[in-house]
């Protein structure tokens, strides 16, 4: 497992770029939302903490994961710099589980292979509820933390390229 003994919320800060110059913008499913809330959270501190202004950082809600990829793309075209796409998909009885978790990462890889903006994939998709609380502020740290020091370093990366 790859976060076994990891905090994902974990990283040097002196090697992120400084995000003062850059717009984001944060979409947040409203499925899971205790879990979803958490990762927003650790996101928007970890993009405040690298110099992100709270102005320029905009909140969109979406009723659910599968949503996330037409908030993502509409929310490029409101010039920002980077996306966060925030979702918890959690393993139920039926197939619907692997039917959203396809959809969701297939339609983010292809905001990112189609569209200049880039869109930080941070959905979890965990098998149970625990899980998902370890990995938004639990014992294996925030990934709304992680995918907010990605998209800081990929929003410098589309400035440089």
């Amino acid at each position: 497992m790859a976060t076994v003994n990891k905090n994902l919320s974990d990283y040097d800060k002196t090697t992120i770029p400084n995000a003062s110059k850059f717009r984001f913008g944060i979409v947040v499913s409203e499925w899971n939302n205790n879990i979803t809330e958490a990762l927003y959270q650790g996101a928007y501190n970890a993009l405040v903490e690298n110099g992100a202004l709270p102005s320029n950082i905009i909140r969109w809600d979406v009723p659910g994961s599968f949503e996330l990829i037409y908030g993502s793309k509409k929310m490029q075209e409101q010039m920002v710099n980077a996306v966060i796409a925030i979702g918890s998909v959690i393993q139920g009885e039926t197939k619907h589980f692997d039917f959203v978790c396809e959809a969701v990462s297939q339609g983010i890889k292809d905001l990112n292979v189609n569209r200049e903006t880039p869109v930080i994939f941070c959905v979890l998709t965990d098998n149970t509820m625990q899980q998902a609380i370890d990995r938004a502020g639990g014992k294996h740290g925030n990934k709304g933390t992680e995918a907010a020091i990605a998209a800081i370093k990929m929003a410098e990366l589309r400035k440089n390229s």
